[in-house]
């Protein structure tokens, strides 16, 4: 196996998780008694340009197929933070009516739908059918395919190119990272700007976050390597934002190499701060398994002892990290009964490889559990608020990562 940037020999493998079936893949109940398929799920670190990635088994047609079952817009946090993104951009740079915006990744429209409501031209690049419907329903244009150089030039054929690329949490996705970037260039105008969001590889690794590993992700991103990629295209970073998102992003705003604007200190500072945790050594990396292990073994620890003395246990948020926690603990429904879940695409369905059905939250007041596990902890703070009242019976929240955690 190469390295998918700088082609190098991949030697070093720092986490394995055995073998899991694709974080989406949510099943039904008449596919519960089919095979079921599994990739492995290892991540391996180039000693050379340090991209972080999953081992070469999966293709994206594999994992985002027209059953693809996240739908961003579930979340009020994830669509308050859409909204202000596009306020924010849009007098950075200077969005108006006569711009022109492209969202890869537009998933089921939650951000295009702002700049639908303020006139301003956008296109939304989504190959999965069940949220590409979703964005068509409020007006958004839906280019229903993976995003390419190949689609970036047909494009630009067409007179499409943007003043504004935006790709949140999808650079990880793609397992052609290259060509995803000679795509952005292709596709943006001689003044236009990119930004990215992805989860910051620096974060992952500081707070164990291996729950964000799953098959879909086939990149784990530094800004250091994320740097090297954009300028090996002739792009460059430009600016950066921090984010609490994922628990821990960066929103990276990228432009041509020979655009005039000043690269913001805040660029070497994060590369600095990335070289001072460690991310350019190996050391990082073969300390990482033991550490994923602990949190797996408590997790479990916790969870029987709590089935011991009598107690019922559900969790919340049929989310992908959720599946990776589950399935690499050996989770099943004996343990935790039911997950509960807002989107309607995922209710009566089963969690990949647990097994563990999926409910309407409104189920919870007629099941009263004792402990709640909130799988998607990036986001535990809304769930938290949403259902506060079943502290009312003396039911507690959970969260599992990187420890521990009742509320």
């Amino acid at each position: 196996m190469k390295c998918r940037h700088c082609k190098s020999e991949l030697e070093y493998k720092f986490l394995d998780l055995g073998f899991m079936p694709p974080s989406n893949a949510y099943l039904t109940n008449k596919e519960l008694n089919k095979p079921e398929l599994t990739f492995p799920l290892r991540l391996f670190v180039c000693s050379n340009c340090w991209l972080v990635q999953t081992d070469d088994y999966t293709c994206a047609e594999d994992l985002f197929t027209d059953k693809y079952a996240y739908f961003s817009s579930i979340s009020k946090q994830w669509l308050l933070h859409a909204k202000n993104y596009v306020d924010s951009i849009s007098n950075k740079i200077g969005i108006t009516k006569n711009s022109y915006v492209v969202e890869i990744a537009a998933n089921d429209g939650y951000l295009l739908k702002n700049f639908v409501a303020a006139r301003v031209p956008c296109l939304g690049i989504e190959p999965t059918a069940s949220t590409a419907d979703n964005a068509e329903e409020q007006g958004i244009p839906i280019c229903r395919e993976f995003f390419t150089k190949a689609l970036a030039l047909k494009l630009k054929n067409e007179n499409k190119q943007a003043d504004l690329i935006i790709g949140n949490n999808v650079f990880a996705h793609v397992p052609d990272i290259n060509d995803f970037s000679e795509g952005m260039k292709i596709l943006l105008k001689e003044s236009g700007t990119i930004t990215l969001e992805f989860p910051h590889l620096m974060e992952l690794l500081k707070h164990k976050q291996f729950d964000t590993v799953y098959h879909e992700h086939f990149s784990y991103l530094s800004l250091f390597t994320v740097n090297n990629i954009f300028k090996n295209v002739g792009l460059k970073i430009w600016d950066i934002d921090k984010l609490e998102t994922h628990g821990g992003s960066l929103r990276v705003y990228g432009c041509h190499l020979d655009d005039p604007r000043e690269v913001s200190e805040i660029v070497n500072k994060i590369i600095l701060e990335e070289e001072q945790l460690g991310l350019y050594d190996l050391d990082i990396y073969n300390s990482f398994q033991k550490h994923v292990d602990n949190i797996k073994n408590n997790f479990l620890s916790f969870i029987i002892k709590q089935k011991k003395k009598g107690k019922k246990i559900v969790a919340y948020g049929a989310a992908a990290k959720g599946n990776t926690l589950l399935n690499y603990a050996g989770v099943k429904s004996d343990l935790i009964s039911c997950v509960y879940d807002a989107a309607p695409a995922k209710q009566g369905n089963y969690l990949p490889g647990s097994h563990i059905p999926i409910l309407h939250p409104d189920e919870i007041d007629n099941d009263r559990p004792d402990f709640m596990i909130i799988l998607p902890w990036n986001i535990s703070n809304e769930i938290i608020q949403q259902l506060q009242h079943i502290n009312d019976w003396g039911c507690k929240f959970v969260t599992a990562i990187p420890e521990i955690k009742i509320n």
